[in-house]
């Protein structure tokens, strides 16, 4: 086959063309940085880098869910340590409040450190998180949840929903607690039943603490008036299915069985007819705002008899077991708001690495691999000098440069 000389020029003018294509493409890969420019670059690894770099934005938006979630957890694992401080804080002055040997001031004195400590506790039930929001107002998170109304009692002004952000694909974590879960609520393990005596009581009767005798009992979780009909006799009944006990023959410190005989409580002392004893679930008596306001009521009342000491006495007891059971729940409460924290803190190092692999990849995609394309680019370099030179020499060649010799 006869190749024209016109064909040849054009063959070898391409042939270098194509060559300082590839060197003007080399070089801006290096000068760039970027090895992946356009989609006609690689259209395979093009799609690729598109589906990395949806997936390395999907992984830093969950790193960013993963940060405020950690900072409102944290946020609320510090108030609730701070309640629990304040719990523990009252129980003491409760504590100190049955030294028989204090007076009405003395009293007096404790139940106006107990309203410094209650005004604590609704600043601390009125915190926020970082963003501002309240952190115990459920859906109402600009609204303070906790307010004091015209009576002076606490009311609570926020719901019952509980703030989600989603951390991963497959997983939402609460972020807060509600006002009602933390200072309304008790749990149901490690709480106790409440037991009480009426204010009205004549007698010297003290109610002591349940003893659980049987824990799948039904009755357990109903609620039971202990009534005196006389000194010496009383009944039970149970208010939750408004049945009475015949009466019994009352004995100071014998146990008084309750219900189907899973709890029973004690009475030391001597009650008079009339005088009235409660026992009910922990949850019954759950609010510890109302039982702060209860016991400070107890303590402002003289005392001026031994029926107003022990009177003073059961309220005392009763506050006790109403702020352990309210501590225990301020702990389970911390507990898993501590276990949450856990769980965010190790997505976010699965998370992270996740990220960083895939930045990986997407770099190993899009950017230039320096040592490979320096090395390409001498090699087209040369190539071209060749050409050229070749070129060069070969169409100086022509008949006529040998005529006449």
């Amino acid at each position: 086959m006869r190749i024209s000389t016109t064909q040849y020029f054009g063959m070898n003018v391409q042939t270098m063309d194509d060559q300082q294509s590839t060197l003007a493409q080399l070089y801006q890969q290096l000068s760039s940085g970027v090895s992946l420019a356009t989609p006609s670059d690689n259209p395979v690894g093009a799609a690729q880098a598109v589906q990395l770099s949806m997936q390395g934005a999907t992984l830093s938006q969950y790193a960013d869910n993963q940060n405020t979630a950690l900072s409102y957890l944290q946020a609320e694992d510090s108030s609730l340590t701070s309640v629990s401080n304040v719990l523990t804080a009252i129980t003491t002055q409760l504590v100190h409040a049955g030294d028989g040997s204090l007076n009405d001031a003395n009293r007096g004195s404790i139940a106006t450190a107990l309203q410094g400590l209650r005004n604590q506790l609704v600043g601390l039930a009125n915190g926020a998180d970082p963003s501002g929001n309240y952190l115990y107002g459920g859906y109402q998170a600009t609204t303070a949840p906790f307010s004091v109304g015209s009576s002076g009692a606490v009311q609570y002004n926020g719901d019952n929903g509980v703030q989600n952000v989603q951390i991963t694909n497959t997983r939402n974590i609460a972020v807060a607690d509600t006002g009602q879960s933390v200072f309304l609520s008790t749990s149901l393990a490690g709480s106790s039943s409440v037991t009480g005596g009426s204010l009205s009581n004549t007698g010297t009767g003290a109610i002591g603490g349940v003893t659980t005798n049987n824990t799948t009992d039904p009755t357990n979780q109903d609620k039971f008036t202990i009534s005196f009909t006389s000194a010496t006799t009383y009944t039970v009944t149970d208010n939750t299915t408004s049945s009475t006990s015949a009466p019994q023959t009352y004995t100071a410190g014998q146990p008084i069985t309750l219900g189907g005989g899973g709890q029973s409580v004690t009475i030391s002392g001597a009650p008079n007819a009339g005088d009235n004893f409660t026992v009910a679930p922990a949850a019954r008596s759950a609010d510890v705002f109302a039982n702060l306001d209860s016991v400070i009521a107890a303590l402002q009342k003289p005392v001026s008899g031994a029926s107003d000491q022990t009177n003073l006495t059961n309220a005392l007891n009763t506050a006790l077991i109403q702020f352990h059971n309210t501590l225990n729940n301020v702990t389970t409460v911390q507990t898993s708001v501590g276990g949450r924290e856990q769980e965010v803190q190790a997505l976010q190092s699965i998370t992270q690495s996740n990220n960083l692999q895939t930045q990986s990849n997407l770099a190993d995609l899009t950017q230039t691999d320096l040592t490979s394309v320096i090395s390409k680019y001498t090699m087209t370099q040369f190539s071209l000098q060749a050409a050229q030179q070749g070129f060069s020499m070969i169409q100086k060649l022509s008949l006529f440069n040998y005529i006449g010799n």
